[in-house]
């Protein structure tokens, strides 16, 4: 069965159950089990070994993006941190399973890169090393993974310039499976509209694989640019086809708006316009999260902004892209300090979606600091830790969880770094030193019988597309199912690659499948909770993996 007639089956019930129940009753329906608070977490970087900040002036106000690969093919997730003015740095994992997070520097010439703003990692020749593509201020730079977090510069094999811009977004996709993806790269303002003062926004870029399949093409200009702070390719739709999402910063330019790219196979990328449903909006856009929250299998779309964040969903299905807010509903705008007692409005930047205590039900993370020092807006600022309910909205947590801090955050990463199934918490801070916070867990889910569970998941196939970007994986227990996209871009500046964790309360058991990029659906696969699984698409099985072998 395809993606398409999947969605199809679905779509019809799940509308009649909301239009009958309503929304809040959609979310209860599934399960009776019931959400948890916030985890708790200690602050590790200094002990840990991870030394690093994020500085400069003006031109690195925005940006400041962390990286969370496995670099060295062990499983743990190593970390790549923008330096802005300062080198950036990569830190090689060497937490013991289960214990206090450890890092070590590996000093190269190849990653030491300057006037890095962020950076993301995904296998970009499908030859199963990790690469990174590093986003900065003039010459953007691909590395090629070499093992051992090993890294070389790749620019000139793959016939990739590298540009000359304030790059401070970027995805990718893969349009031909036997290809390198397709990329896309968010431009801030011209250098040379900043050192005449007059800040213009810079054409955005795209790179298409040439005929060769093995280098790229010359950059095609995606224009207007309006200064975009994510990008995020995505199949919202559920068609098969991943169009690109801009959430651009208004700042600089009043009359531009959000922006979705339809990106139509053969043919060059249009711009989705009112005529076709999209909604013009204007944001001091920052970040991109997207998860499908509501189970109807599209994904929602929460979006950065100063003030009030927004979350959207599809407001009359897939035919359209006419989204609707819903931030007020779900109780997500956090649109001031929720401590610290500044009551001006936010300033929020990286967004990530993540079931940070495995109750089932998916929390998000917010990062939140002032731009510099803009007096209309709150210098004390924490990020959020908003923890999902059953119901469908959000608490926040932070200050159970024990995160609070005041420091002017940028980008930021959830992934589990000792690999004890708990999502651990990187924060990149402006002009101070990263943070980072091990989750020990909910009070009662701490111990040798844990209450709730979960799996991470590896969607592997052949070809150039090795890790199945584009793919939606699917866990199912009982009578819920959730469903992630596997998607390369969004946040700020910051990326993860990895298995695909997802909390399933307190079932002991599960089922996955992987619907595949080109839409084929593998069975479903029984697995026990509390591992990680290999979903192998040649093989057509799924196979456990365990701490100390090599990963997929």
């Amino acid at each position: 069965m395809s993606r398409r007639a999947l969605i199809l089956v679905i779509v019809p019930v799940v509308v009649l159950a909301a239009s009958a129940l309503g929304v809040a009753a959609l979310w209860r329906a599934p399960t009776a089990a019931v959400a948890l608070g916030a985890p708790h977490y200690v602050e590790e970087a200094v002990a840990a070994g991870l030394v690093h900040a994020y500085s400069g002036d003006f031109t690195y106000f925005v940006g400041g993006g962390v990286a969370a690969l496995d670099c060295d093919d062990d499983g743990q997730q190593d970390l790549y941190l923008a330096g802005g003015s300062r080198p950036a740095a990569l830190f090689r994992n060497v937490s013991p399973v289960g214990g206090e997070l450890r890092f070590e520097r590996i000093a190269s010439p190849v990653t030491d890169l300057g006037r890095v703003t962020g950076a993301y990692p995904l296998d970009l020749d499908g030859d199963g090393h990790t690469d990174l593509v590093a986003l900065r201020i003039g010459q953007n730079v691909l590395l090629r993974g070499l093992g051992d977090c090993r890294f070389e510069r790749a620019n000139e094999e793959w016939d990739y310039a590298g540009g000359n811009s304030w790059s401070t977004a970027f995805s990718a996709t893969w349009d031909d499976p036997d290809a390198m993806p397709t990329l896309a790269f968010g431009n801030y303002l011209t250098l040379e509209s900043v050192e005449a003062r007059t800040y213009q926004c810079d054409d955005n870029e795209m790179l298409r694989p040439r005929t060769d399949r093995r280098s790229y093409a010359s950059p095609a200009p995606l224009t207007p640019g309006w200064c975009p702070l994510s990008m995020l390719f995505s199949d919202w739709d559920r068609s098969g086809r991943r169009d690109l999402r801009a959430s651009n910063d208004r700042h600089y330019n009043r009359d531009g708006i959000e922006q979705l790219w339809r990106m139509a196979p053969g043919r060059e990328p249009s711009a989705w316009t009112a005529d076709d449903g999209w909604q013009p909006m204007r944001l001091f856009g920052m970040g991109i999260a997207s998860r499908d929250l509501t189970g109807d299998g599209y994904p929602e779309v929460f979006l950065t902004n100063q003030a009030d964040n927004k979350l959207q969903t599809l407001a009359d299905g897939p035919d359209q892209p006419h989204y609707r807010d819903i931030a007020i509903e779900r109780r997500v705008t956090v649109h001031h300090p929720y401590a610290g007692g500044d009551p001006l409005p936010s300033t929020a930047w990286h967004a990530q979606f993540e079931d940070v205590n495995n109750d089932g039900y998916v929390d998000l993370f917010v990062a939140k600091g002032n731009v510099e020092a803009q007096s209309e807006y709150a210098m004390k600022d924490p990020s959020n830790l908003l923890i999902g309910q059953a119901d469908g909205t959000f608490v926040e947590g932070a200050v159970d969880a024990g995160v609070v801090s005041y420091l002017r955050a940028r980008g930021a990463a959830l992934v589990d770094l000792n690999l004890d199934g708990l999502l651990d918490l990187v924060v990149v801070n402006r002009r101070e030193n990263v943070g980072l916070w091990r989750n020990l867990g909910v009070a009662d889910g701490i111990g040798d019988e844990p209450t709730v569970h979960w799996l991470a998941v590896w969607p592997v196939q052949g070809g150039a597309n090795r890790d199945a970007i584009g793919a939606w994986v699917e866990v199912r227990a009982g009578a819920r199912i959730w469903r992630v996209e596997r998607t390369v871009g969004g946040g700020h500046v910051s990326g993860h690659s990895g298995p695909i964790h997802v909390g399933i309360g307190s079932a002991r058991e599960a089922e996955v499948r992987v619907i595949w990029p080109d839409g084929e659906v593998s069975t479903w696969h029984r697995v026990d909770a509390d591992g990680w699984f290999v979903v192998d698409r040649q093989a057509g099985r799924v196979r456990a993996w365990a701490p100390g072998e090599v990963a997929p």
